[in-house]
């Protein structure tokens, strides 16, 4: 279905996290010809993060309730004259549901996408969420204070002071006054200590809890602070280290990761 002769080595650790303890059982699949009504109406039934949209033998795309956002209601369209094909995102990254979570989190960071369709024998079985990655057992609930400045293209924007509640090589969970739309590019600088140097790192917002998605990435200021889950984007390998070091130290010792 996709070229995955990349991935390295399956993993057969009985204590590593696999792909399939993550995943989202089930993959809805669309012909790319469907409207996007009737896409977000299957989406919101089906209660997936996302639509399989087969355009073609060859040709895949994924539809989430951020296309339909960003590319229809934001520029005023009307669904019910879209086809899915012409606001699905692509290319789909696929992986197999017996491989690591540490490959997930690789490809994930990698291609820059939040959602991977998990196959098994090369059949759609799952979906598997930067959100499943940032929540998956090696996380560490903390509170460290950081900032998150808002990407415009290559500039930065607004800064906001949060605090990181939970952290992960592959994200962080933050408390925030700041608004911001699932997708919003930022970078969110923190230090791990006073004896380390400070991190600074590229995300993309997954979502914001109890926030309905609005248009544009500009954000708007509330007195409580809500929950934001951030997804790593190109996070250096020394970072990843440092992360990964810094979170097993924090957990109990009696954690186990099976």
């Amino acid at each position: 279905m996709a070229d995955t002769d990349s991935q390295g080595p399956k993993a057969t650790d009985h204590q590593t996290i696999l792909v399939a303890h993550m995943m989202t059982p089930g993959v809805v699949q669309v012909p790319g010809d469907v409207s996007v009504t009737e896409a977000a109406s299957l989406l919101e039934r089906e209660r997936m993060p996302c639509l399989l949209v087969k355009d073609t033998e060859s040709r895949f795309g994924l539809m989430t309730p951020t296309d339909i956002v960003k590319k229809v209601v934001a520029q005023g369209l009307e669904p019910d004259d879209i086809e899915v094909r012409a606001i699905m995102t692509r290319p789909v990254q696929f992986i197999e549901y017996d491989r690591a979570m540490d490959e997930a989190s690789a490809l994930m960071m990698s291609s820059g996408t939040p959602i991977l369709i998990v196959t098994k024998q090369n059949q759609p079985v799952g979906v598997l969420t930067a959100r499943d990655l940032v929540l998956s057992p090696k996380r560490c609930a903390t509170s460290i204070s950081a900032t998150i400045s808002i990407l415009d293209g290559e500039s930065m924007g607004r800064e906001h002071q949060v605090a990181i509640s939970q952290l992960s090589h592959a994200g962080a969970s933050v408390e925030s006054p700041a608004l911001v739309l699932p997708g919003t590019k930022v970078l969110l600088s923190f230090s791990l200590s006073e004896m380390m140097s400070p991190l600074t790192i590229r995300g993309s917002i997954l979502n914001n809890t109890g926030i309905e998605p609005i248009s544009g990435a500009t954000c708007s200021l509330t007195a409580a602070p809500r929950g934001i889950e951030i997804q790593f984007i190109d996070l250096s390998p020394a970072d990843q280290s440092r992360i990964k070091a810094w979170v097993l130290a924090q957990l109990p010792k009696s954690f186990d990761p099976s």
